[in-house]
Parts: C-alpha cells; sequence; structure tokens
C-alpha cells in the first residue's frame, strides 16, 4: 500500500473508532486476520475481531484516538496513539464507573491485499485496570 493509501485507510478507521462501529472496523481486516491484545488475547478471525471492538466501545463509547505517529515500512505500519476515554459501561466485569483513562498505545500492523493481516496492540494495560478501578495503586514513597 502506498503512504496515501494507509493514510486514508486509518482516517477512515478514526472515523469508525468515533462512530463506534465496530463492523466497519472489523472489516478493514482480513477474513482470517489476527489480532493481538491484552484485553482479548490472540483473536483469529473477523468475528472473534469485532467482539473485542464491542468491548471496548461498548465500555468506552466517547473513546478517542490521536495518532501522533506512523511509520510505515512494506506492508507493516506502526502507529503510536494518544488514547482517551471515559467507562462509561461494563469493562472486564466491572460496572461503569464514570472515571477518565488516558493511555498512550503503539499498534503494529501487517498489511495484504489492502487489509489487516495481523494487528498488535501494545498499551499500559494494568495502567488502563488501574485508571478504571480494577486495580488499587499506592503512590511510590516520595512522590
Amino acid at each position: 500500500m502506498t503512504r496515501e493509501q494507509v493514510t486514508e485507510m486509518f482516517e477512515r478507521r478514526q472515523l469508525n473508532w468515533r462512530s463506534c462501529d465496530a463492523a466497519a472496523l472489523a472489516a478493514d481486516h482480513a477474513p482470517d486476520g489476527v489480532v493481538v491484545s491484552p484485553t482479548g488475547g490472540v483473536l483469529e478471525g473477523r468475528e472473534e475481531i469485532e467482539h473485542v471492538y464491542r468491548v471496548w466501545l461498548n465500555a468506552f463509547p466517547d473513546l478517542s484516538m490521536t495518532i501522533s505517529d506512523v511509520l510505515l515500512d512494506g506492508d507493516r505500519v506502526v502507529l503510536i496513539l494518544d488514547v482517551t476515554a471515559t467507562h462509561s459501561g461494563e469493562f472486564l466485569g466491572l460496572p461503569a464507573t464514570g472515571r477518565r483513562l488516558q493511555v498512550v498505545a503503539a499498534f503494529v500492523y501487517t498489511m495484504k491485499d489492502h487489509l489487516i493481516a495481523h494487528e498488535r496492540r501494545i498499551l499500559d494495560f494494568t495502567g488502563v485496570l488501574v485508571q478504571v478501578g480494577v486495580l488499587k495503586a499506592k503512590p511510590a514513597p516520595g512522590l
């Protein structure tokens, strides 16, 4: 894919995130695509991939991802994202808390035939769990 095609695709995906369209997000993946995610583990196929999108979008309907950097190397794309959201729905068994979430993430994609063949989501998932109240954390001494 050209840089322009990649940019166009991920701009469209931004709109699909904002409109909470899990089906459209999943449609960008190859039918046998794979996503490795801290929330879902290894997901195979569009149905499982769409499910993990729904988990996030139901829990965080105002989820916003701001792309701070795009790296493109052949069929590989890396997005560095600033993610913000409000915990407004059930997430991993925890009812909505109304707490704000802010985390930096890196999504690593392998593209094939203009679709996402493989995606790896890297983020501070422990930080996410602390921010929404699933885990309790004490500040380090002296901070």
